[in-house]
């Protein structure tokens, strides 16, 4: 990983600064696909690193199966329970395993024959069932969960992704959505990243191969979901690891499988190449040292958060705290006292509590007077000259009683 110069500089307003994400940088060199809709976001992340054509609403084929993998985990916690399959009519061209009417298989077996060689048959399977009888139902809840999720260009109207009216996303929504399945679910994240498993479809025990064909020729990759029809083309939406960080792509409307591949991995290429991922910040990390009021000591001050980010390699990052001159007791320790913002490319990325380390004590009024003195040898002498004084007019007043001294009893 490349090395980040970071910048510490006090600011010089108090007043508190309320951080808004900002959009992400965009490094310098864009990519060149041969896409109808593309793009490129860090896992878990908003807003994408890079979009072409990103909220066109295009056909999407079977990565519609992301969303129908997501209704069915979320509504089905024991995946060993068994399905019948409907009344269900394949059309030419389906990818399917060749399900009967009636036919029975765990939710388990029907997710991974839909995931993995992208079985329409098990699709429809699961939407059956989950849809207590109704595929129409089921489909209702795929829309909810869309709308509910923000997936502002995304609608649909069949489980399985078969060229349909009113069956559609955006490169953008492909994007979250897939990254929301692959932290929602470990089954999902598991078996996406799978190149082939073994299933029990009806009495024979059979073997599925992932369509995802990336899996195989790039260590790095790790799923998720492909497709394809006539009206979608060849879809991919993928996730790669690599430096440290997680991207995930997607690439819509390819010309065959081969382009699919090429222009997602070079769509991921283009951004572990072009972007890293910085620490500027560990919870618990010192971030300065400050006077404390009549004490020689420093106190330390601590981040209260981690904070990571990826950036374009060119972006200079920047620490900038805002911490008062100097300190006093009583503070009790993981108090506030400051805080420090992170400046990616001069925008404000993160704004983090700064926290006092150990706990300052109250100072004694006896402290601050000799402070205030000079010192503890003045104070002495402060005290003797006014315990003479206190003596010398004592002996004004009665100087007989105080020269005979106390009286002894006889």
């Amino acid at each position: 990983m490349r090395s980040v110069a970071l910048t510490v500089a006090a600011l010089a307003s108090a007043a508190l600064f309320a951080c808004a994400a900002p959009a992400p940088a965009t490094a310098a060199h864009a990519p060149e696909l041969q896409v109808t809709g593309a793009s490129l976001f860090v896992a878990g992340a908003a807003k994408p690193l890079w979009s072409e054509s990103g909220n066109r609403e295009l056909a999407i084929a079977s990565t519609t199966k992301l969303m129908t993998a997501l209704v069915v985990l979320q509504h089905v916690h024991d995946l060993n329970r068994v399905f019948s399959q409907g009344t269900w009519i394949d059309q030419p061209g389906d990818s399917q395993i060749g399900l009967e009417p009636g036919e029975r298989m765990t939710v388990r077996d029907l997710l991974v024959a839909m995931l993995l060689p992208s079985a329409d048959d098990a699709a429809e399977d699961l939407a059956y069932n989950v849809g207590h009888g109704s595929t129409a139902r089921f489909v209702a809840m795929m829309n909810a969960e869309a709308r509910k999720l923000g997936l502002d260009h995304t609608h649909y109207s069949t489980p399985s992704g078969l060229d349909t009216p009113g069956n559609y996303s955006s490169a953008e929504d492909l994007v979250r959505l897939a990254d929301y399945d692959m932290r929602f679910s470990a089954f999902f994240r598991h078996t996406v990243n799978e190149r082939s498993a073994r299933i029990t479809v009806g009495d024979d025990q059979v073997t599925v191969t992932n369509t995802d064909t990336l899996l195989g020729e790039v260590p790095w990759v790790h799923g998720i979901k492909t497709g394809h029809t006539l009206d979608a083309g060849y879809v991919l939406v993928s996730e790669g690891t690599r430096d440290g960080f997680t991207l995930t792509a997607s690439v819509l409307g390819t010309d065959s499988e081969a382009a699919r591949n090429a222009n997602a991995l070079a769509l991921l290429n283009y951004g572990f190449s072009e972007y890293h991922l910085i620490r500027p910040l560990r919870r618990g990390a010192t971030l300065g040292r400050l006077p404390v009021a009549y004490s020689s000591a420093l106190a330390r001050v601590v981040a209260a958060a981690s904070f990571a980010d990826v950036v374009p390699d060119s972006a200079r990052v920047v620490l900038k705290r805002k911490l008062p001159k100097r300190l006093s007791g009583p503070i009790a320790a993981g108090a506030v006292v400051g805080h420090v913002r992170v400046l990616v490319a001069g925008k404000v990325v993160a704004d983090v509590p700064l926290l006092l380390r150990r706990a300052l004590p109250a100072v004694s009024t006896m402290t601050k007077v000799s402070q205030a003195l000079g010192g503890p040898f003045t104070l002495i002498l402060v005290v003797l000259a006014l315990g003479v004084a206190v003596a010398f007019t004592a002996w004004r007043r009665h100087p007989r009683a105080l020269a005979a001294g106390p009286s002894r009893q006889r």
